[in-house]
């Protein structure tokens, strides 16, 4: 496959990776750090760090595609798949959705028929290197067929619902299955109404 066909329309490839995200970056402590699986579960979790990584490790090589416009390709990824943690916390037949939630206050949620595919990982490394922890070590959500605002930064746990609860982006007009190769970005409103509205004041801040 060529880099054409690679990348979605909208899109401009590059070899640098932003650093985008909502509010400070948090501080990691490994000694009271968890990771916590609620909601429609039959066996929660709370694993510590140390137990998190131990899990099953496993590497995917894939492209990103931020909202913003930028498409960073064949990064590789290393961490644990989703489905991973799925199978231990065994979702009841109710959990149709799971939202992922934060340090710091941010969520979004996905559809766990797009979580359970090979290629979402809750991911420490990149190209062989531990993530900085402005692109989210010590856990990010890695989900490549979706906008990069899917792939949550500093991912502290999982909650299984039976219903699609609305992440932090998502209740600001960004759209909540975020497709990348139909320019799917804004719920409601056009991307000429939203880009000055939020990407370019958002990108000014950061």
């Amino acid at each position: 496959m060529d880099e054409k066909t690679r990348v979605p329309p909208g899109q401009r490839v590059t070899d640098r990776f932003p650093v985008l995200h909502v509010g400070d970056v948090p501080k990691f402590d490994p000694g009271i750090w968890d990771f916590k699986v609620e909601g429609e579960v039959e066996k929660p979790l709370k694993l510590s760090y140390d137990e998190f990584r131990k899990l099953g490790k496993t590497k995917d090589k894939s492209d990103f595609h931020c909202v913003t416009g930028f498409s960073l390709l064949d990064n590789v990824w290393e961490g644990v798949r989703f489905k991973t943690i799925a199978k231990l916390a065994k979702p009841t037949k109710k959990a149709k959705f799971a939202t992922i939630f934060c340090d710091g206050g941010y969520t979004t949620s996905l559809p766990l028929e797009d979580l359970m595919e090979d290629d979402v990982l809750f991911a420490w490394a990149r190209n062989g290197e531990e993530l900085t922890p402005e692109h989210g070590y010590p856990l990010r959500l890695v989900v490549p067929k979706k906008y990069a605002y899917k792939s949550a930064k500093w991912a502290r746990g999982v909650r299984f619902t039976e219903e699609q609860e609305l992440g932090y982006w998502e209740k600001r007009g960004y759209s909540n299955t975020a497709d990348p190769w139909t320019e799917d970005r804004y719920s409601g409103l056009s991307a000429h109404t939203m880009i000055p509205r939020i990407v370019r004041p958002i990108a000014k801040r950061l």
